[in-house]
């Protein structure tokens, strides 16, 4: 695998410092467990993989939403996998401040039968990118349903993003 593209400034990029103004901060990029890669760049815009909400490398929460999981503990993870579909975006065009816009969002949510709220789950990463990018953080969303994600993840995200 490629080493990640590290920004010609090593200052931190006016994204990441809005990061950490909101208390986060941006992890390495999730080691893929599969065969594909966190991110592939086509023409001006980066098609990430899906993202699970995974700290310091490692998943933190398991089961389906609504059950073992709460509608606002899956809030928060999303917000994570955004995050972490953030360091996915930085390894291959090398500084955030380079998003032009999300384009799209989607985000799976691992339900249980009854569970109905998926759009106010994945509010927890489209929120995070409009807090962070604003005006370009807003995108086109599709929150869906499924019955289970890989590693038993509550759930998952991937986005589009335009730079330039």
């Amino acid at each position: 695998m490629t080493e990640p593209i590290q920004p010609a400034n090593t200052a931190a990029s006016a994204v990441e410092a809005r990061l950490a103004e909101l208390g986060r901060t941006l992890p390495a990029v999730a080691a893929p467990v599969a065969a594909y890669v966190p991110a592939v760049v086509s023409g001006n815009h980066v098609y990430t993989s899906g993202q699970l909400p995974f700290i310091d490398g490692k998943l933190t929460a398991f089961g389906k939403v609504g059950a073992e999981i709460s509608a606002e503990e899956a809030h928060e993870l999303a917000a994570v996998s955004a995050v972490n579909a953030l360091a996915a975006v930085r390894s291959v065009i090398g500084d955030l401040d380079r998003i032009t816009r999300i384009i799209k969002v989607v985000g799976f949510v691992a339900s249980d039968p009854s569970f109905t709220g998926q759009p106010g789950v994945i509010n927890g990463a489209s929120e995070l990118l409009g807090a962070v990018l604003g005006d370009a953080g807003v995108h086109a969303r599709s929150a869906v349903g499924v019955a289970v994600l890989p590693l038993n993840s509550p759930v998952e995200v991937e986005l589009i993003a335009e730079f330039h």
